[in-house]
């Protein structure tokens, strides 16, 4: 029974070395906290006016109506923003 005291304290010793460590990481990383969160995303708005007008679109299909067209999304990037790249 002795061998099983001496694993138990093994095991012991082991677990407050990982939640020493554990608390150094995380003074060093500079979250203390366990759940960090972010600011709200903001979307520009032609990108919601984009969203607007897809799920107009398909509101419409659904319904049966006439649906309008709605402009592609540029793909391609600018001279000036490879130049910046």
């Amino acid at each position: 029974m002795d061998i099983l005291a001496q694993l138990n304290a093994e095991r012991d010793k082991a677990a407050q070395q990982v939640n020493a460590l554990d608390t150094a990481i995380k003074a060093l990383s500079g979250s203390s906290s366990t759940g960090a969160r972010r600011g709200r995303r903001t979307m520009s708005a032609a990108a919601r006016a984009r969203i607007s007008a897809s799920q107009k679109a398909r509101w419409a299909r659904t319904r049966g109506r006439k649906v309008v067209s709605i402009p592609p999304k540029r793909s391609r990037i600018s001279a000036a923003g490879l130049a910046r790249i």
